[in-house]
């Protein structure tokens, strides 16, 4: 059963998934692979932001030939997305790609998987096997009267048997629905079936918004029921947006441990300063302070804004002209209102846990 403590193990590069250890966060470049400097540029700021597994698109010779020459200049497993030529698989593979992700249905027949499986197992990288609603094969939409989570979990089984037949079983699963409850339903079904880990996410799930919202309540309720071993949040805008929200979907789940956590309040009508554009900014600024288990509340109000994040090891709270800074809820010092975020960040600075 593919329940995260008893998946099998498998090692992308020097991050192991499956068998108990902690979730990993992936996320996508959407850089030309070939342009060495734009995607190093990108995969180093996801890096900083939390991402612990970048993937990579191998559209083009020059974008396979790319992957050992950015490799040499991250810190973080590479995988090579692969549709349709299983050439570019092998050519990925050959220049250092730590995983390769392949629909085995659509990489131009048996011989030709039996060609790339070869080469994984010459080096000894996992293959990602990928199945999305929109890939079933019309024979199993026909058989289930339209694309289900039943098909999508056969469609995805058999592409495992195929690697299968090779002699190869360093395998990753991934089964993907922009149908948030498809997507549930399909992992609920896999996980009783198969003890390969799961890299869940919810596909093609829109813009930062919508995604964001489609991807925390279904990757909330896969992971919440153990489910899963490795994340992408799929959304329409910067990459690095995905890993954010990815962190915090574990951290609010309790998967993920450490680093700072912003709590604020909503506005309302005693509201005297501009809390929208503060809160965002300290939001940003925590970035800074990933090393820091630290609680930071960004409240209104000076009347019960301390009162109410007394839970918070440190906040702000607004005043007309002015504010406040406290500790667990007691209050330390007031400061003017164009002061707070340097106050607090001053704080963080000299931050003694």
């Amino acid at each position: 059963m593919a329940y995260r403590d008893n998946t099998r193990k498998i090692n992308i590069g020097n991050v192991t998934i499956g068998g108990g250890n902690r979730i990993a966060i992936q996320s996508m470049t959407n850089t030309p692979t070939a342009d060495i400097e734009k995607t190093v540029e990108q995969i180093l700021c996801l890096e900083k932001a939390g991402c612990e597994i970048i993937r990579s698109t191998a559209n083009t010779e020059a974008a396979a030939d790319a992957f050992d020459k950015i490799k040499e200049r991250i810190h973080i497993p590479i995988v090579a997305d692969i549709h349709f030529d299983h050439r570019l698989a092998i050519r990925a593979i050959e220049h250092g790609a730590d995983k390769i992700r392949i629909n085995p249905g659509n990489i131009g027949g048996r011989d030709n998987l039996v060609k790339v499986v070869k080469a994984a197992k010459e080096k000894n990288i996992p293959i990602r096997v990928g199945v999305n609603s929109g890939s079933l094969e019309r024979e199993i939409i026909a058989k289930y009267g339209g694309v289900t989570a039943e098909g999508i979990v056969e469609s995805a089984l058999d592409k495992v048997r195929m690697i299968e037949e090779c002699d190869y079983n360093n395998i990753v699963i991934s089964i993907k629905s922009s149908d948030v409850m498809m997507s549930v339903k399909t992992h609920r079904l896999i996980s009783e079936m198969t003890d390969y880990p799961l890299h869940v996410g919810i596909t093609e799930s829109g813009t930062v918004y919508s995604g964001n919202i489609k991807s925390s309540v279904g990757l909330g309720i896969i992971l919440n029921e153990g489910i899963g071993d490795t994340i992408r949040v799929s959304l329409t805008g910067d990459p690095v947006q995905e890993v954010k929200t990815a962190k915090l979907i574990l951290k609010t789940l309790g998967l993920r441990k450490g680093g700072p956590e912003l709590v604020s309040c909503p506005t309302c009508g005693r509201t005297e300063i501009p809390l929208i554009p503060l809160a965002e900014s300290v939001e940003e600024l925590l970035n800074d302070y990933q090393h820091l288990n630290v609680k930071v509340a960004v409240m209104g109000c000076i009347v019960n804004g301390p009162g109410e994040s007394k839970n918070a090891d440190i906040g702000i709270a607004g005043g007309k002209n002015e504010g406040l800074l406290f500790k667990k809820g007691e209050i330390v010092r007031k400061v003017p209102a164009d002061q707070l975020l340097s106050a607090l960040k001053n704080e963080l600075d000299n931050w003694q846990a």
